[in-house]
């Protein structure tokens, strides 16, 4: 008996490893978690993309559009452009709020600081996010090795990049600064 369920143990790790793949692969929004069936996009994740695409200023949502398309491709996601079109609706929104449409992050970062009372550190965490893309796995830049980026990657620049873009809006509203 032991064997038995030695046996069904592991081929049940298995199928579920299996499945996950598959899972993955697709672009399905749920995976096995500890045996179980589980959605891994939360709803609050789906609200903040979709808040973000259907924001006001149309080259960020064009990007945000870009990098849920290119991340949900069925059949060839391209997870290294769309963690580049995740960070670029960031760079886009902070152009404007600088008054700098077409300055770096890093750049628009230090007038948006002062602009909408960012934090430091959070001003910071999004500059060195920037640094990733410019220098990691060739992402905005010339791919210069075999990129290692996965679905985890590219859906967590995806959702931070929508959240810090809803949160850039709201933090200008409340500035009194106008978005167009």
């Amino acid at each position: 008996m032991a064997n038995n369920d030695t046996f069904g143990t592991a081929h049940s790790l298995k199928f579920v490893e299996l499945c996950n793949f598959v899972l993955e692969r697709e672009s399905s929004a749920y995976r096995f978690v500890d045996h179980r069936i589980a959605q891994i996009t939360g709803e609050e994740e789906i609200a903040q993309i979709e808040q973000a695409i259907n924001g006001v200023l149309k080259p960020v949502s064009q990007h945000m559009e870009r990098a849920l398309t290119l991340l949900s491709d069925r059949k060839s996601p391209d997870y290294r452009n769309s963690i580049k079109e995740s960070i670029s609706a960031v760079e886009a929104i902070c152009g404007v709020i600088a008054g700098r449409r077409n300055a770096t992050l890093g750049q628009a970062l230090d007038k948006v600081e002062k602009k909408v009372k960012l934090h430091p550190a959070l001003k910071e965490a999004f500059d060195k996010l920037y640094g990733y893309t410019s220098s990691g796995d060739g992402i905005r830049h010339a791919l210069l090795q075999q990129t290692d980026l996965g679905f985890a990657d590219a859906k967590f620049m995806l959702v931070a990049c929508s959240a810090f873009v809803n949160y850039l809006t709201s933090k200008s509203s409340d500035a009194g600064l106008s978005l167009s």
